[in-house]
């Protein structure tokens, strides 16, 4: 009888939740799309935030090859810098279409091409340009996606954005135009005998600048059309804010440069000696104006999506609250019509529990009602107080053997007590016996460097007396072997966690600490050193062990890769100010689970941790050193794949361990 009105309240409720799910899915199905265009909202925020960086990027290396590559004019290595940040933070969204993770790939490539090809400005200009149109898709994707509750004006942000571009690319091939080289020589004239300086460019030169002019004139007329475009559809308020932003004498100056500089397709004789600096400051600061109202624009519709969809999360709320409301009430009126049929399986109810306090004393349940379900269920009670009786009678020899089983289980529990305090006795020995072995290991080590350092003592003196080149090629293999000896004693020591470095008095140059790893390794010869931090110093006390570190990753690198393929090291300052290193090979790489698996155990690394061999999840000789020389300096170690094959060791190392250059 309860099953069947438990039945039936659920069948009451599931019909009126089943009649309120499709306005809860249509409403749960609006906020998503909401949620959707916040999401996208934002991320073009960040996409357009890039485009301007990397348009300034692509202006400052137009203008370096128009000038033919000087290096007074070489481009910013902070706004690479700022670009690589920003297509960091793009690609770390997991969400991000594959058209915008290609066009974020291709960012490099055109860089390279640009500063070690040999392309003309105007080719390097459109090859950036290129990648910022890819970037300008996400206003016209977001602009597509807006609907009319949005309110008007949806393609107006794109044109400005468009509008905001374009007069960068004016900017930019105006400078490159201006910054194209010209001599200047002095001729007398023959009528008057007074000298004229007279300037010219060469045929080459003129054909380019000519060129980056005509761009530059078609790149103010698509940004004066977009420009208009966005006056035509944009609200009055957005309209308004644009007006009150880009304003001023900048502005003002900058437009009489546009006017002057793009009313034909070339420049003229005077147009040629217009200042290049002052070009660049007011058309830079009309562009810098025109990107504030353009972000201020978008910031102000990213909020009004975020209020769509908070009232979208508002109307969900109330409709869930009105069906629960409609669904509690509805199940309370089944629940009271229940009751009433219910109430006659109380009296036994309470029958029953009276006879299961005392199964041997209590009575039978007496039922004198009609012979129905009721009478069945007291049949039924009546039986199961008979087997309880039986079962009451069994009760004593049972307990004799529960005492008997309680008696064993105080016996194993004793014998669990010796169990655990032979393991702890145990546990102590093996602790000594680990001590014991890591001093073994020390002393070992410390008598293989003493053996090493003199054995090199030796080599050394021979070579200075060596007069035969092969002879003396000899010794020198020997050398390094005694000095790849001398590392692996090292490492023996690091392994027993012992430290025996000679510290250095003073701050020891970066490129010396590389040099001493690639002298350490087996394969030296295949380690090429590219280009490091200049005037990079490192501390003393930690010089030998950073160039140990190094060593190991160059020795894996060497290891893990084809013999006839180099090794490359490399290094950058950071913005931070700390020190990237990295070592890169061109091997087969490794799994990701494993490389997943050595960087987790590389940045949560615990020196109390034993050393275990390179098998499951096991760090390896090399990797195990580095992790604990890293960690004894706070020095940051990852492995990363790379794209082009291989595998790259990354090494940050921080501002503590850097030190100023002696004077």
């Amino acid at each position: 009888m309860r099953n069947r009105l438990i039945v039936a309240v659920a069948v009451v409720a599931a019909a009126i939740a089943g009649a309120g799910a499709p306005t809860v899915m249509a409403a749960s199905e609006q906020l998503n799309d909401s949620q959707n265009l916040v999401t996208l909202a934002q991320r073009t925020q960040e996409a357009l935030t890039l485009a301007h960086a990397l348009a300034d990027e692509r202006d400052d290396v137009t203008t370096y090859i128009a000038a033919g590559r000087p290096k007074s004019k070489a481009p910013s290595e902070q706004r690479s810098a700022r670009v690589d940040r920003q297509v960091t933070e793009l690609r770390a969204d997991e969400d991000a279409s594959p058209v915008l993770l290609t066009d974020l790939d291709g960012i490099g490539a055109v860089r390279r091409a640009a500063l070690t090809g040999n392309s003309g400005a105007l080719e390097t200009h459109e090859a950036y340009s290129a990648v910022i149109t890819g970037l300008h898709g996400l206003a016209e994707d977001l602009a597509e996606r807006l609907p009319p509750r949005a309110g008007p004006g949806a393609h107006s942000l794109a044109e400005l954005d468009s509008a905001v571009q374009q007069s960068a690319a004016a900017r930019g091939l105006l400078l490159a135009a201006l910054d194209i080289p010209r001599t200047t020589r002095t001729v007398i004239d023959p009528l008057t005998g007074l000298p004229t300086t007279t300037s010219s460019s060469s045929a080459a030169g003129a054909k380019q600048r000519d060129a980056l002019s005509a761009a530059a004139q078609q790149a103010r007329l698509r940004s004066d059309a977009a420009l208009a475009d966005f006056r035509e559809t944009a609200p009055k308020a957005a309209k308004t804010s644009y007006d009150s932003t880009v304003t001023g004498p900048d502005v003002t100056t900058a437009d009489k440069y546009l006017a002057r500089l793009t009313d034909q397709p070339t420049f003229s004789d005077g147009e040629l000696d217009t200042s290049a600096k002052k070009a660049d400051a007011a058309l830079s600061a009309r562009v810098e104006l025109m990107r504030g109202a353009e972000a201020s624009l978008y910031e102000h519709r990213t909020k009004g999506l975020e209020l769509l969809r908070d009232d979208d999360v508002t109307a969900l709320e109330v409709r869930i609250a009105l069906i629960g409301a409609l669904l509690l009430v509805a199940v309370g009126v089944s629940m009271a019509m229940a009751r009433t049929l219910t109430r006659p399986l109380a009296v036994l109810r309470i029958g029953s529990a009276r006879l299961a306090a005392d199964p041997a004393a209590g009575e039978p349940v007496r039922f004198t009602g009609r012979n129905d379900e009721f009478a069945q269920v007291v049949r039924s009670v009546n039986a199961l107080h008979a087997h309880a009786a039986g079962l009451h009678e069994r009760l004593t020899p049972l307990e004799a053997d529960r005492k008997h089983l309680v008696g064993q289980r105080r016996l194993m529990a004793d014998e669990r007590d010796r169990l655990r305090a032979e393991l702890a006795q145990a546990a102590s020995h093996l602790e000594q016996v680990r001590g014991t072995i890591h001093g073994t290991f020390v002393n070992l080590a410390l008598r293989t460097l003493g053996l090493v350092e003199r054995q090199l003592g030796v080599i050394e003196g021979l070579e200075e007396r060596e007069q035969d080149p092969e002879r003396l090629g000899t010794l020198f293999k020997l050398d390094h072997f005694a000095t790849v000896m001398r590392r692996h004693s090292e490492n023996l020591l690091v392994l027993a966690g012992h430290e025996h470095v000679q510290h250095h008095t003073g701050p020891v140059p970066l490129v010396d600490v590389v040099r001493a790893a690639v002298s350490e390794i087996e394969r030296y010869e295949r380690v090429r050193i590219a280009a490091l931090p200049p005037h990079a110093h490192l501390a003393g006390y930690a010089a030998d062990d950073l160039s140990h570190l190094l060593a190991e990753l160059m020795e894996n690198a060497s290891s893990f890769s084809p013999p006839d393929l180099p090794v490359e090291v490399s290094g950058w300052l950071l913005e931070s100010g700390e020190v990237m290193l990295s070592v890169q090979d061109e091997g087969i790489g490794m799994a990701a689970e494993r490389m997943t698996q050595l960087n987790a155990r590389l940045s949560a690394f615990d020196p109390d941790d034993a050393y275990d061999q390179e098998s499951g999840e096991g760090l390896g000789l090399g990797l195990y050193v580095v992790a604990r020389l890293a960690h004894r300096h706070g020095v940051r170690v990852q492995l990363r794949e790379q794209k082009q094959g291989g595998t790259a060791a990354v090494v940050v190392l921080p501002k503590t361990l850097l030190s100023a250059s002696p004077a």
